[in-house]
């Protein structure tokens, strides 16, 4: 299962150029480097993922962390996780929303179209589109 679990996290690769953020048009709206740089669409920093999966917004406060595709407040409540299939889940397991994990396509609950995100990690997907960590 962790093996399955590192595979999913990884499929959308942590490349060392950066990745591009689109909205549901295709607009550029920022990029996610290799390392987990954020930037927003005129290239500011707006947070970054360390390596032990704590989320930093922009000012460097911790605002959550992933585990094994699972994403937690700072308090230890999980509050989101990411199923094998791409399916974003809020705590409650209530659907937000799903990453197509083939093209990157980011889409809500009902299927519609909200963003792109190609070549990154579906958790960090997860925590730019739904649970919004960059703009605490």
């Amino acid at each position: 299962m962790t093996v399955l679990v590192l595979a999913l996290a990884g499929i959308m690769g942590t490349q060392a150029s950066a990745q591009v953020l689109r909205d549901a048009d295709f607009n550029s709206i920022g990029r996610i480097n290799g390392n987990g740089v954020v930037r927003d669409g005129t290239g500011r920093s707006a947070g970054s993922f360390d390596a032990d999966g704590t989320v930093l917004n922009v000012k460097g406060t911790a605002v959550g962390v992933i585990k094994d595709l699972e994403i937690f407040d700072m308090e230890g409540k999980r509050i989101g996780y990411i199923s094998t299939d791409g399916t974003v889940h809020d705590g409650e397991s209530n659907v937000l929303g799903y990453i197509s994990i083939s093209d990157g396509k980011v889409t809500d609950a009902e299927k519609k179209t909200i963003g792109f995100a190609r070549g990154v990690r579906v958790d960090w997907i997860a925590c730019y589109y739904f649970f919004r960590f960059f703009e605490k």
